[in-house]
């Protein structure tokens, strides 16, 4: 079997694993200024998706140029999520250097797309395929890939902690190789019940003493987990931008089932309030004592920009980040230095900012036990997507591991 990483070696971002010259597995985005798209394109027979994240989905229709037409694998969810991102990178961006397809290459998806449940095998580019629940969003899943001689497991972006939307993984099937992501390898964060306490415990206190919480959120996945404690803690909420499609996308019946606790996330949907922005509607949101969950998470776009300058001044007012701030964003600014650049103008803020680390990938204690099954065996394990991959790989090595760090573009054989 023979591997080249087109993305996703020593980096997050643009995850592109081609076998064997036919079959490849996720084409991905990194949506950075500027983006970056995989290191070529290649031509496969079939692709496979691990989950419908930018970084894992958001170069799929280039592949559909010309003549080629090859079919596209994935679970229900991931197709809808795919599509949904796309469409919203065309409007954005269509016809500019940062979205690399067009709109009939988009249209072309649906006429290839084939999907798939767990543990339910098939056959792709003449490989026998089968999804494992991967607990990182709703349809995320670990990819076994048999070719009759070598078993590749591609974990993909998972966690082993259970979340609102999704339970942990617990799939560990034999394989021969493993490629593991590495996102969080050096980070061990607490609980997740007592990051989802501290958080409540914050809003619930903001709104007693009359603020206002704004709560940026990544759209797919953070949004709805967010709605969902809210709910949990009978805390008022409205949600605006791309996450309150991606909360109706979810209840759809063929993606329902991929939810932990479907009823529990239809109250939570239930409770939420969503934003469509007429009628100043957002202004007067703002000025209210309640919790706002908006896009974006690192607060370079979306609604955030009418609701953060919009509640900056007051000390009572909070600003809730739930996710990690790549360096350069306004979001991380805000963070180190209590300003943001807002719509091209650098605002101070006075408002309360936390930051609670709600990440959907596994912390080193996590990556840890999803691999103790293939320590001191002839699995050999091949890190990728994370920013110390080598790092990583060394200490793995140092305790009983066969684990290496792919550069990218190097051909990988694996005999």
């Amino acid at each position: 079997m023979d591997l080249e990483f087109l993305g996703g070696a020593g980096e997050i971002g643009r995850s592109a694993l081609l076998i064997d010259d036919s079959l490849l597995v996720d084409f991905g985005m990194d949506s950075g200024n500027p983006p970056a798209f995989p290191i070529r394109d290649p031509d496969p027979e079939a692709v496979v998706v691990s989950h419908g994240h930018l970084d894992h989905v958001g170069s799929l229709p280039s592949l559909l140029s010309g003549d080629a037409r090859p079919p596209i694998h994935w679970t229900p969810p991931t197709a809808d999520l795919a599509t949904l991102l796309a469409r919203d990178t065309l409007k954005l961006h269509g016809g500019t250097y940062d979205c690399p397809f067009t709109e009939a290459e988009l249209a072309r998806m649906t006429q290839v797309s084939h999907t798939h449940g767990y543990e339910e095998p098939f056959e792709a580019a003449g490989y026998e395929i089968t999804f494992f629940h991967a607990g990182h969003i709703p349809g995320s899943a670990h990819v076994l890939i048999d070719d009759g001689d070598t078993r590749l497991y591609y974990t993909g972006d998972f966690h082993t902690e259970t979340q609102r939307l999704v339970a942990g993984t617990t799939a560990r099937p034999d394989a021969d190789i493993v490629v593991c992501e590495s996102t969080y390898a050096d980070t061990t964060r607490p609980p997740r019940g007592d990051i989802e306490a501290s958080f409540a415990d914050l809003l619930e206190s903001t709104l007693w003493e009359g603020g206002t919480v704004v709560v940026p959120a990544f759209a797919i996945g953070r949004t709805q987990e967010v709605m969902s404690i809210c709910a949990e803690h009978d805390l008022e909420c409205y949600v605006d931008g791309m996450g309150t499609r991606v909360a109706e996308l979810f209840t759809q019946p063929r993606n329902i089932e991929y939810l932990r606790d479907p009823e529990a996330f239809r109250r939570a949907k239930g409770h939420a309030r969503f934003v469509d922005g007429r009628d100043g509607q957002r202004k007067r949101i703002a000025e209210g004592n309640t919790v706002i969950i908006t896009t974006s998470g690192m607060l370079h776009g979306g609604p955030a920009m009418t609701y953060v300058p919009a509640i900056r001044r007051h000390p009572t007012n909070t600003i809730a980040l739930t996710g990690y701030q790549v360096d350069g964003t306004p979001g991380r600014d805000l963070l180190e230095t209590g300003s943001a650049e807002i719509d091209g103008r650098v605002m101070p803020v006075s408002a309360r900012v936390e930051q609670f680390d709600f990440s959907a990938h596994a912390d080193r204690r996590g990556l840890e036990s999803f691999l103790e099954p293939y320590r001191g065996t002839d699995t050999r394990v091949l890190v990728n997507h994370g920013d110390r991959c080598h790092a990583f790989a060394d200490e793995l090595r140092e305790d009983g591991f066969d684990a290496s760090a792919p550069e990218l573009g190097e051909p990988v054989t694996i005999e």
